[in-house]
C-alpha cells in the first residue's frame, strides 16, 4: 500500500499530477479543490494517497490531509460511488463541508456534486450518518496534527478557486464534540449541532461553539 507521497510536480493534468519521486513518476488523480491547492510543475510536493487495485487498472488518489483521505475511503464505501463520485464530492465540498453537510443529513449539498443524483446523494447521507461524529473528531488527534503539519513543510497551498468562505477552525469543532460527549450528547445529535454551530460562524473557537451548540440542543419550547 502507497500511502504517502513526497515529490515534484513534473506535469499538471484537469484531474491529475505526474510526481517525480526520485526518479519515478508517480500519476496521482485529485479532486479540483486538491488540484488547485497544490504548487506549481518543478515545485515540492506532499499527498496522502489512497491506491486502488483492480484486474485491470492500479491508480493512485491524492488527498492534503488524512482526514480527507479518510471521507474518500467512506464515500467509495457507499454503493454506486466510486472514486470519481467520491472527488467530485471533495471537490465541491472539502473535507470540512461533507462532514457538515452528512452530520446535518443535508443531501442537497452533496448532490451538487458533478454527477451526483439525487438518490446517490441521500444514500451517502443515510449510509455515513453516523461516522460523520467520528471523522470530525479525528482533525483534532495528534496524529492528525502531525501529518498535516508535516505535509505543511512541503506544500506551498494557494487559496483554491472558487473558494469564498474560510473552513470552519476543525480543532475547535473536534473539541466542542468531545465537550458534549462529557455532557452526555449522542454522537449524532452533537455532531449536528457542532457542524451547525460551525456553518453559521466559521472562525468561532472551542467554547464559543460548545456554546452554540447547546442552544441548538437546548429543548425548544
Amino acid at each position: 500500500m502507497i500511502g504517502k507521497i513526497t515529490g515534484r510536480i513534473d506535469y499538471r493534468a484537469p484531474d491529475h499530477v505526474l510526481i517525480d519521486v526520485r526518479g519515478v513518476g508517480y500519476l496521482v488523480y485529485c479532486s479540483d479543490r486538491t488540484l488547485a491547492a497544490l504548487p506549481g510543475v518543478g515545485e515540492a510536493v506532499a499527498l496522502f494517497t489512497d491506491l486502488v487495485v483492480r484486474e485491470d487498472l492500479m491508480q493512485l488518489f491524492g488527498f492534503q490531509t488524512l482526514v480527507e483521505k479518510e471521507w474518500h475511503r467512506l464515500l467509495t464505501s457507499v454503493q454506486g460511488v466510486g472514486a470519481k463520485a467520491s472527488l467530485a464530492i471533495l471537490g465541491t465540498l472539502g473535507p470540512d463541508g461533507v462532514s457538515r453537510a452528512i452530520a446535518l443529513g443535508d443531501w442537497n449539498a452533496v448532490k451538487a456534486a458533478k454527477g451526483v443524483g439525487p438518490k446517490i446523494a441521500q444514500r451517502v447521507v443515510l449510509d455515513l450518518k453516523d461516522k460523520a461524529p467520528g471523522v470530525m473528531a479525528m482533525t483534532g488527534t495528534l496524529a492528525e496534527a502531525h501529518g498535516e503539519v508535516e505535509a505543511a513543510q512541503v506544500i506551498e497551498p494557494s487559496a483554491p478557486r472558487g473558494r469564498t468562505k474560510p473552513a470552519p477552525n476543525q480543532s475547535a469543532q473536534a473539541e466542542a464534540l468531545s465537550a458534549l460527549g462529557n455532557l452526555g450528547y449522542g454522537p449524532g445529535d452533537a455532531a449536528g449541532a457542532v457542524a451547525q454551530a460551525a456553518g453559521e460562524n466559521p472562525d468561532a473557537e472551542t467554547p464559543t461553539l460548545i456554546r452554540a451548540a447547546l442552544k441548538l440542543l437546548a429543548p425548544k419550547g
